[in-house]
C-alpha cells in the first residue's frame, strides 16, 4: 500500500507524516510462559508453539524466553540469544509449578527487559514485542494493572497474547466479575493498546496457525513516523489512531498499532519528535 494510503490523527487532530516503510527488520522479543499449574494439561502444546515461533527466528532476531508463576518465580530461562538450539532446549526445560500466578508482574518485569535491549544503539530499527503464553487470571501481582499500563505507554513493544481461559470460572455475581471475564480484559487490553494482537485458543490443536498468524505479523511491518503537532510536554496521554484507505471493491482493511503515547514532562517543547507507529504489514488487509 502506497504511503497516501495512511492518515495519522492524535487526539483527532491529522498529523503530517514525515516516514513512511515497508521493511522486514529484525527483532527482539519475549517469550513468556504461565507453567503455573493451570497449564498443566496444555504445556506439551504451547512449547511445541514456543519451538515454531522460535524456528522461524531469521538472522538479526534476538529472543529471550521467561517462565512465571508467583511474583517471587519469575525465572529468565534463556536471555536474550540468536542462538535457535539453546531457546529450543529452554522450551523443552519448561515445567509445572504450584503457585499463585502474577500474569502482571510477568507482564511488566518481561515488557521492560525488551524495551531497554539495546536501547542505547540509535541506528537500531529493530521491532520489539512480548508473546504471553497463560491464562490470564493474576491471582497475586505486586504491581497494579495501572501502574502495568502506565508503563506500557511509555515503551515501543507490541504484546501478543495467548490466552487459555476456557476453563476460567464463567459465574460472576452483582458486584464481583467472573474470573473469565477479568482474564479475558487484561488480555484483549494488552493487545489493543500496544498494537498487538490476542488469541483465544478453544482446543490446543489451534496452537500451531496460531503460532504461524504470530509469526507472519512479527516478520513484515509497515513503519510511519510523524512529528506532532502538539509538542506541549505536559504529561497528557495523547490517543494515536492510523486509519487507512478501503480499496473499492477489496477486502477491508484496519491497521493495528498502539492506540496512545505519553507526552513525558520536561521534554524540549521544540525538539523535533517522530513517533513511530507499527503496523503488521499483513494485519493491515484483514477484517476485523
Amino acid at each position: 500500500m502506497p504511503r497516501s494510503d495512511f492518515h495519522v490523527f492524535e487526539d483527532g487532530v491529522a498529523q503530517p507524516i514525515e516516514y513512511f516503510s515497508r521493511e522486514e527488520v529484525p527483532i527482539s522479543y519475549g517469550l513468556a510462559v504461565d507453567t503455573s499449574g493451570s497449564l498443566r494439561t496444555q504445556l506439551t502444546s504451547v512449547i511445541d508453539a514456543g519451538k515454531t515461533i522460535v524456528n522461524s527466528n531469521k538472522p538479526g532476531d534476538e529472543t529471550f524466553l521467561v517462565r512465571f508463576i508467583s511474583s517471587d518465580k519469575i525465572e529468565t530461562v534463556q536471555d536474550f540469544t540468536s542462538n535457535k538450539d539453546a531457546l529450543l532446549d529452554g522450551l523443552d526445560g519448561l515445567y509445572i509449578e504450584g503457585g499463585q500466578t502474577a500474569v502482571v508482574d510477568a507482564v511488566y518485569l518481561s515488557a521492560e527487559h525488551v524495551a531497554e535491549y539495546k536501547r542505547g544503539d540509535t541506528s537500531d530499527r529493530r521491532r520489539r514485542a512480548l508473546i504471553v503464553i497463560t491464562d490470564g487470571e493474576d491471582r497475586n501481582s505486586f504491581y497494579k494493572q495501572e501502574q502495568l499500563f502506565a508503563r506500557l505507554r511509555e515503551e515501543d513493544v507490541q504484546i501478543f497474547v495467548i490466552g487459555f481461559v476456557s476453563e476460567l470460572d464463567s459465574e460472576a455475581g452483582f458486584i464481583r466479575k467472573s474470573s473469565r471475564e477479568k482474564a479475558v480484559n487484561l488480555i484483549n487490553e494488552l493487545a489493543t493498546k500496544t498494537g498487538g494482537r490476542a488469541f483465544f485458543p478453544t482446543s490446543i490443536s489451534e496452537l500451531p496457525q496460531i503460532a504461524n498468524e504470530i509469526v507472519r505479523d512479527l516478520r513484515t511491518q509497515y513503519v510511519v513516523a510523524y512529528n506532532p503537532t502538539n509538542k506541549t510536554p505536559d504529561g497528557t496521554i495523547r490517543t494515536i489512531k492510523v486509519s487507512v484507505d478501503q480499496p473499492a471493491g477489496g477486502e477491508k482493511r484496519i491497521a493495528l498499532t498502539r492506540k496512545e503515547r505519553l507526552a513525558r514532562r520536561g521534554e524540549s517543547s521544540t525538539a523535533p519528535k517522530k513517533p513511530a507507529v507499527r503496523l503488521p504489514a499483513n494485519s493491515a488487509n484483514k477484517k476485523p
